[in-house]
């Protein structure tokens, strides 16, 4: 079964069980869904959050861990007014020209995708609940599985570790996961005061140089 495939390459990648395959399966296909589904199968359509910018082929796909409250708010990621994420990606050399929260969609242009682990926004990460990272690991592995990006970078140690569950040190890591390399990178969030400004930028600095040398 497809959502099976999913959770057992996942598991094999880190040698342990992750507990997703004890997750509820998700009905229908995750496509179909702007909003995201709910366990039962049925699409959270009063949820306000941010759709995915996802398709087959991409260079990499940057992985997130909810919209906040801001994001959900405009409708665009990492809009919070204190996040480095877009002077940043610009800055580093992982995109050619400047963007703005406001061209998020416009990521697609460089082969780049955009989604998050969970989808519910919250004011804080310590605000998402157990059950709603175990229902995203899974939807998530359903989407690496099938979108096949050649780079998976995580935007924050705790999204690499509440999905794999297992610990991590930033940067490139030694094991593919679905056949792509896996960057993480230390979190942009305003939250993350003990990371400061120009070592958010080196790790930045070298995904660039890991997309820089992939064969296109």
């Amino acid at each position: 079964m497809y959502y099976h495939s999913a959770v057992r390459e996942l598991e094999r990648a880190f040698g342990a069980r992750t507990g997703l395959a004890r997750s509820p399966r998700p009905g229908g296909s995750y496509k179909a869904a702007r909003g995201g589904y709910h366990p039962s199968g049925n699409l959270i359509r009063s949820m306000k959050t941010l759709p995915d910018y996802l398709r087959k082929g991409m260079k990499m796909i940057l992985v997130g861990a909810n919209p906040g409250d801001r994001s959900a708010r405009v409708g665009h990621y990492y809009a919070g007014r204190n996040n480095h994420f877009w002077p940043i990606l610009y800055d580093s050399g992982v995109i050619p020209e400047p963007l703005g929260y406001e061209d998020d969609r416009r990521m697609v242009e460089f082969g780049i995708g955009m989604t998050d682990l969970v989808k519910r926004p919250t004011r804080g990460i310590e605000e998402i609940e157990r059950q709603e990272f175990a229902e995203g690991r899974v939807l998530l592995a359903q989407k690496l599985e099938d979108l096949r990006p050649k780079v998976i970078a995580f935007n924050g140690k705790m999204v690499y570790e509440k999905f794999t569950g297992r610990p991590c040190k930033l940067g490139l890591q030694k094991d593919r996961l679905y056949g792509a390399h896996v960057f993480v990178l230390p979190s942009t969030s305003g939250q993350n005061a003990g990371t400061t400004l120009s070592v958010k930028k080196r790790y930045f600095k070298q995904l660039a140089t890991l997309l820089k040398s992939l064969k296109d």
